[in-house]
């Protein structure tokens, strides 16, 4: 029996982004990718996470950024917040907020993550911070206020 897999999909590794990661499969929707992506980070597997970056956005230096966060960073655990579709079939959004401990200090990061399918395999693109009103919903999941809970 498999352990469950880091990105908290609550399925076993190996019937959710283990048959990514290990190439057998590649993610059949953009959350599918995001999931992946994060599990990747969690596993320190800079190479799938070059595999997935959109050549676009790959620079020189990217290896070597990814390596260097991973000896800093524990990924503590992922949450989907919303899926959505983009301008096209080929194009899609998700918006996510991952906790993460680095040199003994939590934190987390809320993105709006953008995809695009190239021949047939989804590529993370880029992301930007959605913006939280003080009144809204905390995108921790914790459904306190975002100034009473991670607006602190």
């Amino acid at each position: 029996m498999s352990e469950n897999c880091p990105c908290c999909s609550g399925l076993q590794y190996s019937l959710c982004c283990g048959r990514y990661l290990s190439g057998e499969q590649f993610p059949a929707s953009p959350e599918a990718l995001m999931r992946s992506r994060y599990t990747a980070y969690y596993q320190q597997n800079a190479d799938y996470l070059l595999a997935t970056w959109h050549r676009s956005h790959r620079s020189s230096q990217l290896r070597q950024a990814l390596s260097e966060s991973f000896s800093d960073t524990q990924w503590q655990g992922l949450r989907i917040i919303a899926c959505e579709a983009g301008a096209n079939d080929n194009e899609a959004y998700v918006t996510f907020w991952a906790r993460y401990v680095e040199k003994d200090r939590s934190d987390a990061i809320h993105e709006r993550s953008r995809f695009v399918r190239e021949d047939q395999r989804w590529y993370y693109i880029d992301g930007t911070a959605p913006q939280v009103g003080r009144n809204d919903r905390c995108p921790c999941g914790s459904e306190k206020k975002y100034k009473k809970c991670c607006g602190q």
